[in-house]
């Protein structure tokens, strides 16, 4: 259903709010550099710091400025199942392509409790739903066994995979096949996360070098190799420099090197420090993004 280069979006800010322009003049940027699916309100845009309102109109700018040229997968999850619900009715009304909703972080639910929130969440819309499973923000990892108990419910269709564990998207399409999507949450493992059953990454690097991954994807899906492998070490330093500190404040930091976006984060987070901004600086220049 959904595969390449998918980027998770960062959110623009002003002083008072979102920069609804930005963003839109942003996202329109991605989808002519090349990116195959876009992903509004999730980790990279600091949905825990938008209010259920900005989180809305975020959505809804993001579908407006789409048009159906690319997939628009909303991050609508939540740890309270009735919030996710509602996140995710109003993404269904907005018009997005499918929800993309995070494993309930703090409350550490058990695998039964994973099972019952996925179940609430599916038979409460009718949007297609990809599992974020992402133990080292959520603390809980979701087995590949209750990831085959909810693929089995119609509109449970895919996984962002962000364990870093490369053994796993064997082992789930091995267990739940082929047609059920898995997409990276790991730049840095993007290509050998492919060469083990994957379709895709949900990407950070993404929005500073749209081009680039999506090039990389199109050279592996067209058998490639030399060339995947070139733009794969083109991007490694890219990789590891944006992820030096917290992120979104690395990527923010590239977007405004690129003009396109100012790199306010929200408290509790914070700009990068000298020291990384250097890095990215470097690491976009080698990358031939910058001179």
């Amino acid at each position: 259903m959904f595969k390449g280069s998918i980027v998770a979006l960062v959110t623009p800010f002003t002083e008072s709010g979102v920069d609804e322009k930005a963003f839109q003049g942003f996202v329109d940027w991605q989808i002519r550099e090349g990116t195959q699916g876009v992903v509004p309100c999730g980790t990279t845009g600091e949905s825990p710091t938008l209010s259920h309102p900005e989180h809305e109109r975020v959505v809804e700018l993001c579908v407006e400025v789409a048009k159906g040229r690319v997939p628009v997968i909303a991050g609508t999850g939540s740890n309270s199942t009735e919030e996710a619900i509602s996140l995710t009715r109003h993404a269904q009304k907005a018009g997005a392509d499918a929800a993309l909703i995070v494993t309930p972080y703090y409350n550490k639910p058990t695998q039964e409790g994973l099972y019952q929130h996925y179940r609430a969440i599916h038979d409460a819309v009718d949007l297609p739903i990809v599992i974020y499973n992402i133990p080292g923000r959520s603390v809980i990892d979701m087995s590949i066994d209750t990831m085959a108990r909810l693929a089995e419910l119609p509109r449970i269709v895919g996984v962002k995979d962000a364990t870093a564990d490369l053994v796993r998207p064997l082992a789930t399409r091995l267990r739940i096949g082929p047609e059920f999507c898995q997409l990276s949450g790991e730049d840095a493992t993007a290509t050998a996360f492919l060469a083990q059953g994957g379709h895709g990454c949900i990407s950070v690097t993404a929005n500073v070098a749209p081009r680039l991954c999506a090039e990389m994807h199109a050279a592996w899906a067209e058998g490639d190799l030399k060339r995947m492998e070139a733009i794969r070490d083109l991007l490694m330093p890219l990789h590891r420099a944006l992820f030096l500190e917290t992120s979104p404040g690395p990527v923010k930091y590239g977007a405004k090197l690129l003009g396109l976006s100012d790199d306010r984060v929200r408290l509790p987070l914070v700009p990068p420090g000298e020291a990384t901004r250097t890095e990215v600086r470097e690491a976009m220049v080698f990358a031939g993004l910058i001179n």
